[in-house]
């Protein structure tokens, strides 16, 4: 069974794959949500908190291959792809685009469902951000992940490994609202064994260290009655 809460985002042309993806994710307790285009797949990628994306590669009008750039813009939200395609040519160029796996159609519902839960596994133990070294508000706050360095208007900073972890999480996944459950899963794992408010504690400290301001905090937002997101642009 999917994590409470976990999200989905079928993208097909074709509503009989919707119909049947849509009812065997509801059916692990996903939220699913569908689109029918890759225009439409956006503008819900955009406005809802997605855990991982099942996209169609050969679509009219934007590509899946269009959808897969725009996302990995912006995300590292796991993507799957699914397409008649099936060459390994086409394999190699889908992984390139950023997708994680590729499953060839026709295909065993069984299959791509254990596809799934591989990457969502893959997803939580990969705190790999979409770029090596990444900086917000012309270098006021830039973070080398490759070095695990982190400077604040070019004063170096240090984090602890827990601070380091949830700051690692937050920036893999912008604009996505990480309740303190999910924090403590994804970048803490079987590691931690505080309360889920300890989360709190750890969030006020990288404040202080990230923040002109930590009281009206720019990076690390509050979403009031769900959790934490980053701000950074």
């Amino acid at each position: 069974m999917a994590k409470e809460g976990r999200s989905i985002l079928v993208v097909d042309d074709e509503p009989k794959i919707v119909e049947v993806l849509s009812a065997l994710f509801t059916s692990r307790g996903f939220r699913v949500f569908t689109a029918e285009n890759g225009r439409r797949a956006l503008e819900i990628f955009d406005g809802q908190n997605i855990d991982l994306v099942v996209l169609d590669l050969m679509m009219p009008g934007l590509s899946g291959e269009d959808v897969c750039r725009a996302i990995r813009r912006k995300s590292r939200v796991p993507v799957i792809m699914l397409t008649a395609k099936a060459e390994e040519s086409d394999v190699v160029e889908g992984l390139g685009l950023g997708a994680d796996d590729y499953v060839a159609k026709p295909f065993g519902l069984r299959e791509l469902y254990a596809r799934v839960e591989a990457v969502l596994r893959r997803a939580e133990n990969d705190l790999v951000p979409l770029a090596v070294r990444s900086s917000w508000r012309n270098g006021d706050l830039v973070i080398d992940f490759e070095k695990n360095a982190l400077r604040k208007k070019g004063s170096r900073l240090t984090l602890t490994p827990t601070e380091w972890k949830l700051l690692s999480a937050l920036v893999k996944y912008p604009g996505k609202v990480f309740t303190r459950e999910e924090l403590i899963a994804i970048a803490l794992g079987g590691e931690f064994e505080g309360y889920d408010r300890a989360i709190d504690s750890h969030i006020k400290n990288i404040r202080q260290k990230i923040e002109d301001d930590p009281k009206n905090p720019v990076y690390i937002l509050t979403v009031h009655g769900l959790g934490y997101k980053f701000g950074g642009e």
